[in-house]
């Protein structure tokens, strides 16, 4: 497996990048040899070791995000990697361990598919570990998500009990790995009986089938409601969700696997009473670097398991990542390693 290296030289004039330059298929992720991004004050330039393929890439990919998105853009909304090049007060130095995330890149910017990628100072989480790159590649927009939501959203403590709706997603397994550390116990849910056991190996007390309608499921398990939950399968599910939460206890509004992003219709009175609804949606910011550093600490004893699919190597891996995250037949994370 890859290990962080230092960064040797200054960066060449030109790079290897994978670029959309029109919406389609797979074969739209053409690779490009393109100038080396230049820095602008503020910015920080990263050389590119991994970087996680999310769905909303397949998105950009197809043409279906917002106006945000102009082309061609060279996609990937998260990676990890090393300092290249930042200002001097920045406190980052060359060679240093970074991640970054969010913010607008790979949509309003060029992303991390890509030897090289520049992204402002204020995204950028640096860190140190002995770790593997395809480990650490995994982390950053998945752990933001899953640790914001948690905190953030719902304020879980020791304790508590928590239901993740969607729990076989990459959000869904880190989130429950992050709250049975926390000291919660952690209800989640498959579409699939089958998965239970992965579920299970991810730290999810009671892995439930979701029907479409798991209320009556989850007052077996928690009579009185569970004390938090975690949306992430969508509108279409959340007024089941919320029917599952105790009173004067929190549902979080993270995600939305199954395209529901609005309720027609909506009137706060269908919300139960007493029961609290919040959302997540974060920055990098949200992750602060001494708790990333602690998430990876946690990795490395073992506390914390990250849920990686399948690594891919090189950018020319990059349409069959994207073919396999679309598909939706693994779970877990899909990262694709850079050669050294």
């Amino acid at each position: 497996m890859s290990r962080p290296t230092a960064v040797g030289g200054a960066a060449p004039a030109t790079m290897r990048a994978v670029v959309v330059t029109r919406p389609g298929g797979p074969d739209a992720l053409q690779i490009k040899d393109v100038p080396v991004p230049v820095r602008k004050p503020g910015w920080v330039r990263i050389q590119v070791k991994a970087f996680g393929v999310n769905e909303s890439e397949v998105t950009t990919r197809k043409g279906e995000s917002d106006a945000e998105v102009t082309y061609p853009r060279i996609p990937g909304i998260e990676g990890v990697g090393l300092v290249d090049e930042a200002d001097e007060d920045s406190g980052l130095r060359p060679g240093q361990q970074v991640a970054t995330m969010m913010g607008g890149m790979g949509r309003s910017f060029d992303g991390a598919y890509a030897q090289y990628v520049t992204v402002p100072a204020g995204q950028v989480i640096p860190f140190g570990t002995d770790l593997p790159w395809e480990v650490v590649g995994a982390l950053p927009e998945m752990f933001q998500t899953a640790y914001g939501s948690l905190t953030r959203g719902l304020d879980l403590k020791a304790g508590q009990t928590l239901l993740i709706r969607g729990g076989t997603s990459t959000v869904g397994l880190s989130a429950a790995t992050m709250a049975k550390d926390i000291g919660a116990t952690v209800i989640s849910t498959t579409r699939h009986a089958g998965r239970a056991g992965e579920l299970r190996t991810m730290g999810v007390a009671h892995p439930v089938v979701d029907d479409g309608k798991i209320a009556e499921k989850i007052r077996d398990l928690a009579p009185q409601g569970v004390d938090a939950a975690l949306e992430l399968v969508g509108c279409t599910a959340l007024p089941d969700t919320l029917g599952c939460v105790r009173v004067h206890g929190t549902a979080c509004f993270t995600g939305a696997l199954a395209g529901g992003w609005t309720i027609p219709d909506f009137t706060p009175f269908m919300i139960p009473s007493g029961v609290r609804l919040t959302s997540y949606a974060g920055e990098a910011a949200d992750l602060p670097a001494a708790v990333f550093q602690q998430q990876l600490q946690a990795i490395a004893e073992g506390r914390l398991k990250v849920p990686v699919a399948k690594t891919y190597r090189g950018l020319e891996q990059v349409r069959d990542a994207q073919t396999d995250v679309e598909s939706s037949t693994t779970p877990g994370k899909h990262v694709v390693l850079l050669d050294d």
